[in-house]
């Protein structure tokens, strides 16, 4: 066997362990992502409409994306003349790049603060180029919740897809 053969070979062993372990993480965030969807409630513009915001929400986030997508954040809801501190965490599909995201909005369908905790399924879009950004979230978790975010983001990111984030408090 040549040497070139050898290396071609090696090259090709290491090449379906990357495979797998990449469907593996995709098929644990689709998995993920599809429970935190899993409610009575569509995401989106029509789900609120016509809606008043029970409460509103800042959030701080780090995503760094190549295909699949990771974030970690913090934030604060407000919500009936208090503030409920979080955390939040997640992974996706869709993007490339990685940004810092300042986020702030409105959240529906939410009776009491304890029903604000939970997986969320999270619907983006956006980008950023330099300080030059643009998008949307939309997040829902299992209780109906829905949040609507404005994202201003800085970094270098074109983000379209979905995630499953976590929200402790």
């Amino acid at each position: 066997m040549t040497t070139e053969q050898s290396i071609g070979r090696a090259a090709m062993a290491g090449h379906p362990t990357r495979r797998v372990v990449l469907l593996g993480v995709f098929g644990a965030a689709g998995t993920v992502l599809a429970g935190g969807c899993a409610s009575r409630v569509a995401i989106g513009p029509e789900a609120v409409a016509g809606k008043t915001p029970d409460g509103t929400v800042e959030l701080s986030q780090v995503q760094v994306a190549y295909l699949g997508s990771g974030s970690t954040g913090r934030g604060v809801l407000r919500h009936r003349g208090r503030s409920y501190p979080f955390s939040i965490s997640g992974l996706g599909v869709g993007g490339v790049g990685a940004s810092t995201i300042e986020a702030s909005g409105e959240v529906y369908n939410l009776p009491d603060a304890e029903r604000f905790r939970g997986t969320y399924g999270q619907a983006r879009y956006g980008f950023a180029l330099g300080s030059m950004s643009g998008g949307d979230l939309w997040m829902q978790n299992e209780a109906g919740v829905i949040m609507h975010l404005k994202a201003k983001r800085q970094g270098l990111m074109l983000s379209l897809g979905g995630d499953a984030m976590l929200v402790s408090m």
